[in-house]
């Protein structure tokens, strides 16, 4: 059956394989519903699919009782709500979710676990649900949401090419509905100490390159530089973390972005030689990392009582490629899942496009890596284990701070 479909996905493909590589991103609905004759429309243009429950642990101490784990972002933590929307970027299907604790696929983007599932394991705290995943009542949301939307982007409209998106504003919209509901649920005092106990976890920003700068959207290019459009959406993040700050968010992770340049897709768009990084996107990456570290430390001096980490994951990343056999990694260029040269020519869409064994694997599908990778990213995130990549502290430094 894998190998009908497998076939058939191609068959399908086949017309858009000789597009511009970019334009081939942009798959009509046809295709969609060829590929996926089994989604359900709402009648509004939405696609809802309720996502398969994920395994969730039981706290580990009583004090976490009073602390709940928000994530805002993209597709490298989002758990879930693509699901429900009209999109291409989807993770509902096989092989997505293959090594995930039910071995089924969740919407996670990803053969397993994203780093959001470790931070909340060592927060003592279940995995987060989907902001669009619950019933939305406080009791769901009590412990945390996840908010995060593939596809998303700081600039509202990257990665509208590829259908409905959750963008950070709107995100941060659905965050400040869910303090509403808190504080009429809980009262005030008590909704403002969940708020400022709990950890925000951010991680966006790499559409803004992939789906807008790079693709040239509206000629951006053009207008800016980019360094001066790093910094254009490093201020539309500062603010929107001032926003979070003015309704008493005090605890926030934010998340560098990571080597994309480095990522199978980019790779084969690229004719890369001997699988090397594409040097001038990383180097975006880089610059606009190193603008969200001053920010970051430009905002814990400016706003009282703040405590915002910023977490170099393009630091992180790098220290697993150039070290990838002290960590077990083997395949350091090719996806696991996809097609073609570096395996970054067509996404993931079929169980046998998928390698036997992810774990040895640092990419799992042309732009994401897999779970592995996340557990040591999440490890480094939360206490430096394998290397120092978040400033001024790490996770677990800054809630021992807090309860000092």
């Amino acid at each position: 059956m894998d190998s009908f479909f497998a076939i058939r996905t191609l068959l399908l493909l086949i017309p858009i394989l000789f597009l511009d590589p970019i334009i081939a991103l942009d798959y009509p609905q046809e295709i969609i519903n060829n590929l996926y004759p089994d989604l359900v429309s709402n009648g509004n243009g939405t696609i809802a699919i309720p996502p398969a429950e994920p395994a969730a642990p039981p706290p580990r101490n009583s004090s976490s009782l009073r602390r709940a784990l928000f994530v805002v972002g993209d597709s490298s933590v989002d758990c879930g709500t693509n699901n429900f929307l009209g999109t291409f970027a989807r993770a509902d299907r096989l092989p997505y979710g293959r090594d995930f604790d039910t071995h089924q696929p969740t919407g996670r983007f990803c053969n397993g676990r994203i780093p959001v599932d470790y931070l909340a394991l060592r927060l003592g705290l279940p995995f987060v649900p989907s902001y669009l995943g619950q019933t939305g009542s406080v009791e769901d949301m009590i412990r945390g949401v996840n908010y995060a939307s593939a596809g998303a982007g700081i600039i509202f409209s990257s990665g509208s090419e590829l259908g409905q998106h959750i963008s950070l504003t709107q995100q941060i919209q659905q965050v400040m509905d869910t303090f509403q509901m808190f504080i009429l649920s809980l009262g005030e005092n008590a909704a403002f100490d969940l708020i400022s106990n709990s950890i925000f976890y951010i991680s966006i920003g790499s559409n803004d390159y992939i789906h807008y700068y790079l693709r040239n959207v509206s000629s951006v290019q053009s207008l800016y530089l980019p360094w001066s459009f790093n910094q254009f959406i490093a201020q539309t993040m500062k603010q929107e973390i001032q926003n979070l700050y003015n309704a008493n968010v005090r605890n926030i992770v934010v998340m560098g972005l990571a080597p994309i340049g480095c990522a199978p897709y980019y790779l084969w768009l690229y004719d890369s030689p001997n699988g090397q990084c594409v040097e001038m996107i990383n180097n975006m990456i880089m610059e606009f990392n190193f603008d969200m570290r001053f920010m970051v430390e430009e905002l814990n001096h400016k706003l009282p009582g703040a405590n915002i980490v910023f977490c170099d994951a393009f630091e992180g990343s790098m220290d697993i490629i150039k070290n990838h056999d002290h960590y077990g990694f083997n395949v350091t260029t090719d996806a696991c899942c996809g097609l073609g040269k570096y395996r970054g020519w067509i996404m993931c869409i079929s169980s046998d496009m998928a390698c036997g064994n992810a774990s040895n694997h640092i990419w799992w599908d042309q732009f994401h890596p897999t779970d592995a990778v996340n557990e040591i990213l999440a490890d480094n995130v939360w206490s430096s284990l394998h290397s120092s990549m978040c400033y001024p502290m790490n996770l677990q430094e800054m809630i021992s701070q807090k309860t000092k």
